[in-house]
């Protein structure tokens, strides 16, 4: 398959994940919807914001965008096969939801097709609760397990491993949340096989974060479950404003501020 037809095919598979989650979330949350904004890269290509704001979701966003341009020469030299060229063609979708109920975790995930002169899949999808459900933690995993055992069966202690350990906040000494898998650079030289692996990723974090969600989004909660679930979205900025990576490449690669910073919670406090 050329390069072409790669880059088409992941794009629609984006757009179309998109698409899915957006019509459940909706029909889940039933007040809110989606609205819809598009921006324009600086180099090419652009993307479209789709957020939520309604009755069990206090803030969702569905992001996507394909875009293509050159990297500064202070980037350039962190990205993989640049070393020839700068130029590089991205797209991906992601997604963030912070929910009205602390009693619901948080969700984040990402998947995204990268061309310079090596072409590669990232991603991952990872759970924030503020209060520990260990039968949330055993579902979650569990899909993520089955994503990861659809392509390759090492694929999950090694994907799992790499989410603990980046999803972590040095400053605080803890970790982000309960974890779940976290991949990049992932070329098996089967690019079927590899955009089968990330479908399979988005289909099972998709159930997963149904699942949970319908389990919890009618049981009750007070004030003060609600000033934990706001401390927790606290070290939500804080990872994402110092330690994310997919921050930094989209602040360095002229992606829109608002897109970018989209996964801010709506509000968060500090003790």
């Amino acid at each position: 398959m050329e390069i072409d037809q790669k880059k088409k095919e992941a794009s629609l598979w984006f757009k179309s994940l998109r698409d899915k989650f957006c019509e459940a979330f909706e029909k889940i949350d039933q007040e809110g919807r989606f609205e819809r904004k598009t921006w324009s890269h600086k180099g090419s290509g652009g993307g479209e914001m789709s957020i939520m704001k309604g009755k069990v979701f206090e803030k969702v966003g569905v992001n996507i965008s394909t875009v293509s341009g050159e990297f500064s020469e202070d980037y350039r030299a962190q990205v993989k096969g640049t070393e020839n060229s700068a130029n590089y063609w991205a797209s991906g979708i992601s997604l963030v939801a912070h929910m009205t109920s602390p009693k619901i975790p948080a969700f984040h995930f990402n998947t995204r097709f990268l061309v310079t002169d090596d072409v590669w899949f990232g991603g991952g999808a990872d759970m924030t609760p503020t209060f520990e459900n260990q039968n949330d933690t055993e579902t979650f995993h569990r899909k993520m397990k089955e994503s990861c055992d659809f392509s390759d069966k090492k694929y999950y202690e090694e994907f799992k491993k790499n989410c603990d350990e980046y999803f972590y906040l040095p400053h605080r000494e803890e970790a982000r949340g309960v974890g779940g898998i976290f991949f990049d650079h992932l070329n098996t030289d089967n690019w079927e096989k590899d955009f089968n692996f990330i479908k399979e990723v988005g289909n099972k974090t998709f159930e997963a974060i149904l699942e949970i969600i319908n389990l919890h989004k009618n049981e009750e909660w007070d004030d003060e479950d609600k000033e934990k679930q706001l401390i927790k979205r606290g070290r939500y900025v804080e990872f994402n404003l110092i330690w994310d990576r997919g921050t930094l490449f989209g602040l360095k690669t002229g992606g829109s501020t608002e897109a970018i910073l989209m996964s801010m919670p709506p509000t968060a406090k500090w003790q």
